[in-house]
């Protein structure tokens, strides 16, 4: 995997679920806490959650840009045995299912000018299991992604990105509305034949315009290796230009600014029963527990802090 999908995958599924990655633990009942634009109705009665998110960006020299929204679309994942009974647990054949959220990843091309509609319609997936059924439920999403470009100099534009959700909504049930919603949302920006100019730390003469941009629920930086100018990524949360994921780093664990060795050592000391939780919480989660359980002791030291020389 190259630097730019490594950076946007981990982007993508921060805070999915959090140790101790299991259902019943506090921190979990409140998930999709980054980068979610809800419906706009949501929004007009609750203005602290976006509807519409913007991101500009600065292109130096003719290049060609193109982009993609990439973000997380929540899905109702629910047991029912053999009667058709939906059940919060399910349990047969020696494995346990509980009945959650989950979340499938989408990826919508940004036009290169103009407007066009975001339309994703609802549907639902059932998987046989040993006593019964899983039905996986996602709600419709609507809204439209927009592209404008600005000249800004003989050798300079910006480019502007915004994505906006109109997916009809009406209540006051917010983890509802989240089904409804955008979550995580980042876009991921490549050009040829030009460059970005970094927003966190821009040349002198473009800082005016660097200032300028007006960034609303996204974070631009340049990805990829130091000096390069052709990849930028735009996040719901703040990094810096060029991060990195930590070579020593076994996979993920949805908590890219902990320390990896704290969270593996974490799992490996769970209870049983606690495991059996985890393992049954999530399939993210399963994959967490059964990847630190096969670490061997020279893996587990590779994770201690290091001085390193540049």
């Amino acid at each position: 995997m190259d630097q730019m999908s490594a950076i946007a995958r981990a982007v993508l599924y921060e805070g999915y679920m959090l140790w101790p990655y299991r259902r019943s633990a506090a921190k979990n009942r409140n998930r999709w806490t980054f980068g979610a634009v809800l419906p706009e109705a949501w929004s007009a009665d609750h203005p602290d959650d976006r509807w519409l998110l913007q991101g500009q960006y600065l292109v130096e020299g003719p290049g060609i840009v193109s982009a993609a929204v990439r973000f997380l679309h929540v899905l109702q994942r629910q047991p029912y045995d053999t009667a058709g009974n939906p059940r919060d647990e399910l349990e047969a054949g020696g494995e346990r299912h509980l009945a959650w959220e989950e979340a499938t990843e989408r990826d919508v091309p940004v036009p290169t000018a103009g407007r066009v509609p975001l339309a994703i319609p609802a549907g639902r997936d059932e998987e046989p299991v040993a006593g019964g059924t899983i039905v996986r439920r996602w709600e419709r999403l609507d809204g439209w992604i927009e592209a404008l470009t600005e000249p800004l100099a003989p050798d300079l534009v910006r480019l502007t990105v915004r994505v906006a959700n109109t997916t009809a909504w009406a209540g006051d049930d917010r983890a509802a509305a989240l089904r409804r919603s955008l979550v995580s949302t980042n876009i991921a920006l490549h050009v040829e034949g030009g460059a970005f100019v970094s927003l966190t730390d821009p040349p002198e003469a473009f800082r005016a315009h660097a200032d300028a941009c007006d960034n609303d629920g996204t974070w631009p930086v340049l990805v990829g290796e130091p000096g390069d100018r052709s990849a930028m990524l735009s996040a719901p949360i703040i990094l810096e230009d060029h991060p990195r994921i930590a070579p020593e780093s076994p996979g993920d664990l949805f908590d890219g600014g902990e320390i990896d060795q704290l969270l593996i050592l974490n799992v490996l000391a769970l209870s049983d029963a606690e495991r059996r939780e985890m393992r049954d919480s999530d399939p993210r989660a399963r994959e967490i527990l059964d990847r630190c359980a096969a670490l061997g002791p020279d893996e587990l030291m590779e994770l201690h802090g290091r001085w390193r020389r540049d």
